[in-house]
């Protein structure tokens, strides 16, 4: 037995996240950053003192809002490419629980966070504690049980001793490129404080090797003769071609053979739009060319992406008849919509294929098509740009045209509402990792918080988080955090007195307007019927002491952008937008859970056009 060293709980977790690193490729860097949180009762006393105690090794964010903090974390892990993380803590009871979302969003878009909520007392001498939530069926259940359906790995130290084994776990999934998403680890507010004798070499340097997954052989022929009895294969790129940097290996791809190359949110920006066969995103938010393109092909090269309902239109965008390849590090990913699996890292598969193929002399059999479907949706762009306002407020879509030439060099942040849907359609990316969209949850709050964790991540460049009204009411608290760490971010407030994105879609299922928009409870009808609620944001940021600015014309906007770039401090700009003028779809389809039966003709018949298509689709 080697020496030890006695620290309590707390401290030990925090010497041994210090001493973690991961290799990529041969370079090796720190992955524990720091941590973020909020304290309480729960944890300021155990791990606060902790980290009080080693805050020049190991930095600690002081968050508003448990959700929105850990936002943070999932934003910055998601910019750093999965290579580096800040952990996130909080008190017991609503505290953690507040973290449930965040843990969900990591998950879902397998994003690495490590959550350290707070616990009720292992040893339960003063139970039950001030927001504890006692279940008399199992006691041993505290509200933290709640996280195990949102993580990747959950554990509970209820003795200062199980911190090794528990710990180590958690490092095994955070680094694990199919298994990655939320880590929860629980702490007991009294096991925080508990002290043990730790060996010494629990504290080592530890580097975790985050290695590509080969492709085998068998893998790779089988994919190439799919491949070779093609006419018209097409790709479908997303995260993963990310995360393993795989967008020049899929660009070459589609470049030596001829074959179109469409991205989902996850992968946008990681294939040059310049590139000579780039045909913009495929999906229920694609471009015109990419799901025209999507309908005629006969082969679906999909790259590190999970196909959801939105990158697979409900399983409408793909001929009936199509083959589908799938390379993907998680075979469960790989293996949807019954694809031919290549298990792999996405680069080193991708670059197989190529060598491969270029030996067989294989080429696609597009024609001109690949060329006139880009060429219809420039045309369509340009119709775009052209879009008026009324005067007193712009039209959404040409916002989003004027700001893609005023940002072009900037990092962008968006997840929820209309503003994903229009940015995978117009949005030019300059450059990978500058398109930062959370769309696998689509988490509404995660935009102002994905901003200050992009800008933690890259600070040389501007970063701009793309928001509705009502995705800015749900979470904004990270706006006074970035002016508090003198982090600048700006956020782009689009005011549409409303959720505009689902009242447009109320409306194309027969029900017309309800609930959606924001008005004011009319006394005489009992609904929300009366005029728009006027909420000025802008005076709202100011009072927090960002730089704002509040536009309804093109010219205002641009001099408000220009301005945002020279403040120092994080700006907001409130830009007034006419309700209901995003894009439109383009060759897409969503099923939605229409009623069956209802009172409205329009809602039967929007019902039975709906379960047409539906019968048409595939199963599964």
């Amino acid at each position: 037995m080697g020496k030890t060293i006695r620290l309590t709980m707390a401290q030990a977790l925090v010497k041994f996240l210090e001493q973690q690193y991961v290799d990529v490729d041969g370079r090796e860097s720190r992955f524990v950053q720091g941590i973020a949180g909020i304290f309480g009762h729960g944890n300021v006393v155990g791990l606060g003192q902790a980290l009080e105690q080693y805050q020049s090794e190991m930095p600690f964010i002081q968050g508003k809002n448990e959700q929105e903090i850990a936002h943070v974390c999932v934003a910055y892990a998601k910019q750093m490419r999965r290579r580096a993380i800040y952990a996130c803590t909080a008190s017991i009871g609503p505290g953690s629980l507040n973290m449930v979302t965040a843990a969900g969003t990591a998950s879902v878009n397998k994003i690495p966070v490590l959550l350290l909520p707070s616990d009720t007392y292992a040893d339960r001498q003063p139970d039950p504690v001030l927001q504890q939530m006692e279940q008399d069926q199992d006691y041993s259940v505290t509200v933290n049980d709640a996280f195990k359906a949102v993580s990747r790995y959950w554990d509970r130290v209820q003795r200062p001793e199980q911190l090794m084994v528990a710990m180590l776990n958690a490092m095994r999934v955070l680094t694990d490129p199919a298994r990655t998403g939320a880590v929860t680890v629980c702490l007991p507010q009294d096991v925080q404080g508990e002290s043990y004798d730790y060996p010494e070499e629990f504290f080592a340097r530890r580097v975790w090797h985050i290695e590509r997954a080969i492709p085998s052989p068998a893998a790779i022929q089988r994919a190439v003769a799919l491949i070779k009895n093609s006419k018209r294969p097409m790709i479908v790129s997303g995260g993963g071609t990310r995360y393993s940097d795989a967008g020049a290996a899929v660009e070459a791809f589609g470049t030596a053979f001829g074959v179109p190359v469409s991205e989902t949110q996850a992968g946008k920006g990681e294939v040059a739009g310049a590139a000579p066969t780039y045909v913009g995103c495929a999906g229920i938010c694609g471009t015109l060319s990419a799901n025209l393109l999507a309908k005629k092909a006969d082969l679906v090269l999909v790259v590190g992406t999970k196909l959801n309902d939105f990158v697979t239109n409900s399983k409408a965008g793909f001929s009936p008849d199509a083959k589908i390849l799938s390379v993907n590090v998680s075979r469960m990913d790989a293996m949807k919509l019954d694809a031919e699996c290549v298990v792999a890292d996405a680069k080193l598969a991708m670059e197989a294929l190529t060598d491969a193929l270029k030996e067989a002399g294989y080429k696609a059999q597009w024609g001109n098509e690949i060329d006139e479907a880009k060429a219809a949706w420039e045309a369509e762009r340009d119709r775009l740009k052209t879009l008026e306002g009324d005067g007193t407020a712009m039209n959404q879509t040409r916002v989003l045209m004027e700001l893609n030439e005023m940002l072009k060099d900037d990092n962008i942040v968006s997840a929820s509402g209309s503003l994903p849907s229009d940015l995978e359609r117009v949005w030019n990316v300059s450059r990978p990792g500058a398109y930062h969209l959370e769309y696998g949850f689509s988490c509404m709050g995660y935009e102002v918080s994905g901003a200050l964790g992009v800008k933690m991540a890259e600070p040389e460049h501007e970063v701009y988080a793309f928001v509705g009204d009502g995705g800015f009411l749900m979470g904004h608290s990270d706006l006074v955090t970035s002016i508090q760490e003198g982090t600048k971010i700006n956020v782009l407030l689009f005011n549409n007195s409303g959720h505009q994105c689902i009242h447009n879609l109320e409306r194309s299922q027969g029900m017309g307007t309800f609930g959606t928009e924001f008005r004011f409870r009319e006394k005489s009808t009992g609904g929300l019927t009366g005029g728009y609620v006027p909420v000025n944001y802008s005076v709202l940021a100011s009072a927090y002491g960002a730089k704002t600015f509040r536009v309804s014309t093109v010219e205002e906007l641009r001099a408000a952008v220009a301005e945002s770039k020279k403040s120092d401090v994080s700006t907001l700009i409130e830009i007034m937008v006419l309700p209901g003028t995003m894009t439109g779809g383009y060759e897409n389809f969503w099923r939605v859970g229409t009623a069956s039966v209802a009172e409205k003709e329009s809602v039967r018949e929007a019902y039975e056009k709906l379960n047409e298509v539906v019968k048409t689709l595939r199963k599964y």
